[in-house]
């Protein structure tokens, strides 16, 4: 009998000759880095479906794309391409997803194929990159840490959104991030009611309320003076952008209670809801918009409280730093 390999990172299946009576028991090694696993009994490979989530707008995006198609479809998985416009995609069934370009392209995953309960690994290719946290080069490192179970999948709260006019609902969205009531016009404040189940927090008038996740916290909200919350809590951040009345601070509400805000019957300006910072829908006098929790969980690969942490002290700190001019906590 022929001896068994056991290099470090081989996958081993036993060749159609070993099936034959009689035959020497002959293996063969692949050197698939993890990515393809043979069924040690019967010899057949378990094939990933990976669907890349791209920002066209970025050309490194699309060469990154090329590259992870390559090197995986290269190696048994079948790689699906969806960039903004995703039409005639289907996206259930995926074992794992890239998100290719910065933080509004994790958003845009997120709210696309949470349903489906399918893994994101969000690379960064934009600016600040508070989500997508993994950097290019670690694309297949952080790969096959989740096929090995090495990397955690934080799963974060999610907001359903709906809007009710009389007796129809005419929106209905979820959203990672946030949702946002504000003025269409320019500078000019708005009348808002909200409550949480039957009690009510108040009446603003201000120029907008935010109602952010955890993990929008360190979007929008924090920019309107909102607290910074970890983001695997379940809370929502109730936050009015530059309230007339300085009594109206942020509010944070536990996150199984549905908030209702009704838009003013009077208003100066157009009304307009918008959900992460993509999606938009106008609002009338006497609209409801209810946000709860909902059902669905974004899975984020390779970010984790501590990936989180790392992210704010060198965002956060660093861009204080480099405002200040440097110095040694700043490098």
């Amino acid at each position: 009998m022929a001896r068994r390999p056991t290099a470090r990172n081989a996958v081993f299946c036993p060749s159609a000759a070993a099936t034959d009576a009689g035959a020497e028991n002959h293996w063969r090694v692949g050197w698939f880095w993890g990515i393809v696993k043979y069924d040690y009994s019967c010899g057949r490979r378990f094939a990933v479906k990976v669907l890349l989530v791209i920002n066209t707008q970025k050309p490194a995006s699309i060469e990154l794309a090329a590259e992870i198609r390559e090197a995986l479809g290269g190696r048994g998985c079948a790689v699906t391409l969806y960039s903004f416009n995703g039409a005639g995609v289907g996206l259930d069934g995926f074992d794992v997803a890239f998100s290719l370009g910065g933080d509004g392209t994790v958003l845009f995953a997120a709210r696309t194929i949470a349903a489906f309960g399918t893994p994101v690994i969000p690379l960064n290719l934009g600016t600040l990159g508070f989500i997508a946290s993994v950097h290019p080069s670690q694309w297949f490192d952080v790969f096959s840490g989740w096929r090995e179970g090495r990397f955690p999948v934080s799963e974060r709260l999610m907001l359903d959104v709906k809007v009710e006019r009389g007796a129809s609902r005419v929106f209905a969205l979820t959203g990672l991030n946030d949702a946002v009531i504000s003025a269409s016009g320019i500078a000019k404040t708005i009348w808002l009611d909200a409550w949480t189940e039957n009690t009510h927090i108040g009446s603003y008038r201000s120029d907008g309320l935010i109602a952010a996740t955890p993990t929008g916290s360190t979007a929008y909200s924090l920019s309107a003076g909102g607290p910074i919350i970890d983001p695997e809590i379940e809370a929502v951040i109730l936050n009015p952008i530059c309230p007339f009345a300085m009594l109206y601070r942020p509010i944070v509400l536990p996150a199984e209670r549905a908030i209702t805000i009704k838009i003013g019957t009077e208003q100066r300006s157009g009304v307009l809801l918008t959900i992460d910072g993509q999606v938009t829908e106008a609002l009338e006098p006497g609209d409801l918009v209810v946000i709860r929790r909902s059902a669905n969980k974004a899975r984020l690969v390779a970010c984790d409280r501590a990936a989180f942490y790392n992210a704010l002290h060198s965002k956060l700190a660093g861009a204080v730093g480099k405002n200040l001019g440097g110095g040694r906590d700043a490098s």
